[in-house]
């Protein structure tokens, strides 16, 4: 394929200074493939790391966020077998050093190296350069090919289905015939109703404030829904329970007041899975934790292959992704389509901006 010397790219130079200029496009090292991305999500770190900066955070000037995105191969370094010029392929942000002690666990989410690319680590659109450009490249441990059936747009929400799906690793997975809750109808929430119910949860409860979120979240395979400023949501998780609570908890939101309701509607014996990024710190009902001999599990990122999986359970059919894409934007208007993201403008729930048009 005929690649191009200069791109465009999203740059960011400061605290909410993203702009779109020229770029050079990278070369591929070795096990390394150069990507042209034609679908890169808005996640809700986005905009945290553009306005608020990370930690480690790569230099301004020529650091290119992005990091739920996918693209077709258009070059390959040396080394590289498994993939082709021409491969559909999806992304995972991590990618661990591959020799810490977490990396030889598996849990390269967390590895000890973060942030030190002179070992191999990366972390596509954090420490990394990301995909909010027409051109990436990535490590091969990163990428799955996408199936036929599959669109970019839609491949490139793996990683939201994923965190989930590591999420419930985390915590010993799901048994089938259990009751589950759901705290937060964002596209986290909406995606574990349908992996839990996809996976034979009978009863998936989610719980949230917005009458339309909800909504969606029924149409996706929600059997009770809950608006939490007008109904208390431990007590109707109780109601449904026949008085017992959800024996898995899934917290999405992020918010205080969830985190501690997750708690208060386990079963004893349950299992709670805090996936939301905490926007501040709960107060929660440690007795109730302890004596009701609860477990529980935080959640960095996607890993352990779930893109795979859930790239699998999209091609069958199992996972739908398309009602919670609402917006599309080329690259150039990256900003608005962060206001629009941010501000929820239109009901927005992803993003997606297009650096290389529609596919």
């Amino acid at each position: 394929m005929s690649i191009p010397t200069k791109m465009h790219a999203a740059v960011l130079y400061g605290q909410n200074d993203l702009r779109v200029q020229d770029y050079s496009v990278p070369a591929p090292g070795p096990l390394e493939v150069l990507l042209k991305v034609y679908a890169c999500a808005i996640c809700g770190t986005d905009p945290r790391l553009i306005g608020h900066g990370w930690k480690p955070m790569p230099n301004y000037g020529t650091f290119i966020p992005g990091h739920e995105y996918s693209g077709q191969v258009v070059a390959i370094g040396e080394g590289v077998s498994q993939f082709q010029v021409g491969d559909r392929v999806a992304i995972e942000s991590h990618k661990g050093c591959g020799h810490c002690v977490n990396c030889k666990r598996g849990r390269y989410t967390i590895c000890l190296n973060y942030g030190k690319p002179e070992t191999g680590h990366r972390h596509y659109g954090f420490t990394s350069n990301g995909g909010y450009a027409q051109y990436v490249v990535n490590h091969i441990s990163n990428l799955y090919k996408i199936p036929d059936s599959v669109s970019y747009e839609e491949a490139a929400l793996i990683t939201t289905a994923a965190c989930v799906h590591f999420a419930l690793d985390n915590i010993g997975g799901l048994l089938g015939g259990e009751n589950v809750a759901v705290l937060g109808p964002g596209p986290i929430g909406l995606m574990a109703v349908q992996l839990v119910k996809a996976l034979g949860a009978t009863k998936v409860i989610l719980i949230g404030t917005r009458d339309e979120r909800l909504a969606m979240g029924r149409q996706l395979g929600a059997d009770v829904i809950v608006n939490s400023t007008r109904q208390d949501p431990v007590q109707v998780v109780k109601d449904e329970t026949d008085g017992l609570g959800a024996e898995l908890i899934v917290e999405c939101s992020g918010h205080p007041v969830a985190a501690a309701q997750a708690i208060e509607m386990a079963m004893r014996g349950a299992r709670i899975s805090f996936v939301g990024d905490p926007v501040e710190m709960p107060q929660i009902n440690l007795k109730k934790f302890v004596l009701d001999d609860l477990r529980a599990a935080g959640v960095r990122g996607e890993g352990m292959a779930d893109c795979a999986r859930s790239l699998a359970l999209l091609g069958t059919g199992k996972l739908c992704v398309k009602p919670l894409i609402t917006h599309h934007f080329p690259l150039e208007e990256i900003n608005e389509g962060l206001q629009t993201f941010i501000q929820r403008k239109g009901g927005a729930l992803k993003v997606i901006i297009q650096p290389n048009g529609c596919e």
